[in-house]
């Protein structure tokens, strides 16, 4: 059968009722039209600027009187109160002196990176629950990046550790002053997940030297501390073991009665100093020889002093970034988290930056990287913190810890430390995690899998390079390969959904409708053009109505969901269009956007299809298309600007 598309005004006393789509104009002026996207954002800030009045300036440097001026000091200074002694009591003996052990710094370095950016995390930053202070990831980056360099017990190591917290305060700054915290939204949650989880494990087997009571290799990956642990079996003793184990199990079973019980979560925050305490009076009632003890630790608060070793900064530009990238997944997710659930609003840049101004003040008073903690906040947040007062009461406890306590830390054993900090990271491994990816996407699984297993056998930096390789890769490919559908009408409807998910859907013979669910760009047009022809030659005739069509005469494309389309995709849709045009396949668009629609006419699609074959509505095209199939004619095809009128109402496909 021989078809050709005719004039409807002469071809039929009938004609299509439709809507008539607007056609932007494509030699307007307006200037979004034509602007580029970093415009449009400094134009947007300059205006909030312009709105902003003194006590929005002063809100937005120091976030915290947003809450001094709605403090309700009946109401929240019990709470806050009670909520900063129990972090404080948490943070002294576990995050502080646990975790500087495991960075390769003595302890009194954990209790200065405790004190001095909680007090300034207080009054810059914006969440009201998130507890800063050391973590055991960041203490394993700082350990790892240093141990490269130069020796711990050297004071070179400690030097650099403060110069890094000034690194990483001043990437955090830059990059929340730019606003680019969404860059690491590219990182998936499976990558952070796989590697915290790797990385949890490393650490644990690191502190398996406290346990054992000989030396153990210091790497980041995990075949040379095991071949170390076993080459150094012989000198396995029993006292460290036992007191170790003892304090281990403790601390576990008070986390699990804590986290089970809401009115028991003193204990959960208890525990860290309860193994402590018991530690020590063993260690000093019996004195055992083979357990080593914290030693002596310098009493009084940190004195100001500007970090040094700036010939080393270029080396550790790289473990910066990472722990910089950190404190954004980690810190800032838990910061947006809480702020949700207390019901107020956290602008994730300002956090950032907030993170940074307290590490940038804490490498001035010998603090090594710090940023929020998951186990700490989420202590703070169950114990009903309301402000940061909170964080101001933890930081006088870590003071007083400084100026009277550390005497009494002299006796504390090493294999207690590494207790409190297996029993601290033991949380980190996310199985439960890996389980929920292998039910609900194997792709995701997959990728925890990789960057898990990288991470443990190559070291951190190669497994979170490869993690974050192996999560763009997927996203570029999910972006070069985007979900086109075929669609049909649902009986009974003007309604056209995916034949794949609606088997009772229908179509129209000689006619083939796709939806192309992504912005069309360079990198996919050939994918769909590949489609396009697939589904050109793949006809289903027992879901079409209408004649019995041998080939496809029209090709319907519905674009609303596509967002976006480069030149390079608009030269392809030329090429598509003079390639069905020779083989007598007509292309009709569908609801385009302003934006797609305006880049169309100003390439001149628009005006090579005709401005008649662009419509509002699925179900427009169809009843023009529908009309055509329906009135065959071996008359030469009109002119496209004639070709049927908006006007009239007959013949809608049933």
């Amino acid at each position: 059968m021989s078809l050709a598309v005719k004039d409807l005004s002469t071809a039929s006393s009938s004609s299509v009722k439709i809507i008539p789509l607007q056609h932007p104009d494509s030699t307007s002026s307006d200037p979004h039209c034509h602007s580029i996207p970093f415009n449009d954002f400094f134009s947007r800030w300059k205006a909030k600027i312009k709105r902003m009045t003194f006590f929005d300036w002063i809100d937005t440097i120091f976030p915290c009187f947003l809450w001094i001026r709605t403090y309700r000091w009946h109401q929240y200074f019990k709470l806050d109160l009670m909520a900063g002694i129990t972090v404080g009591i948490m943070l002294v003996p576990q995050q502080a002196m646990s975790y500087a052990r495991l960075a390769g710094l003595q302890p009194i370095y954990g209790l200065y990176s405790s004190f001095v950016p909680v007090f300034v995390y207080a009054v810059f930053g914006s969440s009201r629950q998130l507890a800063v202070g050391p973590v055991a990831l960041v203490s394993l980056l700082v350990s790892n990046a240093l141990g490269g360099i130069v020796d711990p017990s050297e004071e070179l190591y400690t030097e650099l550790a403060i110069l890094l917290a000034l690194l990483v305060g001043i990437f955090e700054c830059i990059m929340g002053f730019l606003r680019l915290g969404w860059l690491i939204r590219f990182i998936s949650h499976s990558v952070i997940s796989g590697f915290t989880t790797a990385s949890a494990v490393v650490i644990g087997l690191s502190q398996l030297k406290y346990f054992l009571g000989y030396s153990v290799s210091r790497s980041s990956k995990i075949m040379p501390v095991i071949e170390s642990i076993i080459a150094g079996a012989d000198q396995f003793k029993w006292p460290p073991f036992l007191l170790g184990s003892t304090i281990l199990v403790i601390l576990l079973v008070m986390k699990h009665v804590g986290k089970a019980k809401k009115e028991l979560q003193f204990v959960r925050a208890a525990g860290p100093l309860t193994g402590l305490a018991l530690g020590t009076m063993i260690a000093k009632v019996f004195h055992p020889p083979s357990i080593t003890l914290v030693g002596d630790i310098p009493q009084g608060l940190p004195k100001f002093s500007f970090p040094k070793s700036f010939d080393h900064a270029k080396s550790l530009l790289p473990t910066s970034a990472l722990i910089t990238g950190v404190a954004i997944l980690e810190s800032v997710g838990i910061a947006k988290a809480l702020a949700a659930k207390n019901r107020y609003e956290l602008d994730s840049n300002s956090e950032l930056f907030g993170l940074g101004v307290a590490n940038i003040f804490g490498s001035l008073f010998s603090a090594y990287p710090t940023t929020g903690s998951f186990s700490r906040s989420a202590v703070n947040s169950e114990s009903e913190a309301k402000t940061g007062l909170s964080g101001l009461v933890t930081g006088i406890i870590i003071g007083c810890s400084l100026l009277f306590l550390t005497p009494m830390f002299k006796f504390i054993p090493q294999c207690a430390l590494a207790a409190i900090v297996i029993s601290a990271v033991s949380g980190l491994v996310d199985y439960e995690g890996a389980i929920f990816l292998w039910r609900v996407d194997k792709r995701d699984f997959t990728l925890w899998t990789i960057t898990s297993t990288t991470t443990l056998f190559f070291g951190i930096e190669i497994g979170v390079l490869i993690g974050v390789g192996f999560s763009l890769a997927f996203v570029i490919h999910e972006s070069a390969n985007p979900h086109i559908a075929v669609l049909g009408r649902l009986p009974g409807t003007t309604v056209y959904r995916n034949m794949k998910q609606y088997p009772e859907a229908y179509t129209y013979s000689g006619i083939v409708i796709v939806r192309i669910d992504a912005p069309i760009y360079f990198a996919n047009i050939s994918y769909i053009k590949d489609r396009l022809r697939e589904y050109e030659v793949a006809i289903d005739k027992h879901t079409s109505k209408g004649p019995d069509m041998e080939r496809i005469y029209f090709v319907i494309l519905e674009m609303s969901p596509v967002t976006y389309i480069d030149s390079s995709a608009v030269e392809a849709l030329k090429d598509l269009y003079e390639e069905y045009k020779t083989r007598g396949i007509q292309l009709a668009i569908s609801n385009p956007n302003k934006e797609v629609l305006l880049t169309l006419a100003r390439a001149g699609i628009v005006e090579l299809i005709g401005k008649e074959w662009f419509f509002v509505r699925v179900h427009d095209a169809v009843q023009v298309c529908v009309h055509y199939v329906n009135t065959p004619t071996d008359v030469e095809e009109s002119s496209k600007s004639s070709l049927w009128r908006r006007s009239g109402a007959k013949n809608s496909p049933s």
